[in-house]
């Protein structure tokens, strides 16, 4: 099977991310799964075997399993508003504090190194030289899913190791 994907894009890639938009996500998040849909047609064109050869159908429906993934992957990381942020951050700390810090700067640092190299090559390619899951995907040369794994292993291993990250 061969679509155009040029001409695919052209016509569909605003309605899928409007579908995006309805479905609660903003707008940059929309235009990254956009893209990452026709991304992921790329790479792995649906098989020739496949009974619907409805690409539109294809499309959409893959737009929504990258929803649904996106979703499960924030569920699983702690976010903290900006606003909020300002208000967490402590202006004079106290030398408790600073040597608390230093402690768990070490306490990271080592659970760093007992990593498997390819999981902590991608945690610092994505945390520390923030890279996209996609593109730390791409230079490791495994799929997006992998990388996300890798990743997500990294902050485990972190969190159980070092209690906060």
């Amino acid at each position: 099977m061969s679509w155009d994907l040029h001409s695919l894009f052209r016509h569909h890639a605003n309605g899928i991310a409007r579908s995006l938009r309805r479905s609660g996500f903003r707008d940059d998040v929309a235009a990254d799964l956009t893209q990452d849909t026709f991304l992921r047609v790329i790479i792995k064109p649906p098989a020739n075997d496949v009974q619907n050869h409805n690409p539109k159908s294809y499309l959409y429906k893959a737009a929504r399993n990258l929803g649904v993934n996106h979703r499960r992957r924030e569920a699983l990381i702690e976010t903290v508003d900006l606003e909020q942020a300002a208000e967490i951050v402590d202006p004079a700390p106290s030398p408790e504090r600073i040597v608390y810090s230093r402690q768990c700067l070490v306490q990271t640092h080592q659970a760093l190194g007992e990593l498997p190299e390819r999981t902590r090559q991608a945690f610092e390619m994505h945390r520390l030289g923030e890279r996209t899951i996609a593109e730390v995907a791409e230079e490791l040369g495994i799929s997006t899913t992998r990388a996300w794994s890798l990743i997500r292993d990294a902050y485990r291993h972190l969190v159980l190791r070092v209690g906060t990250f």
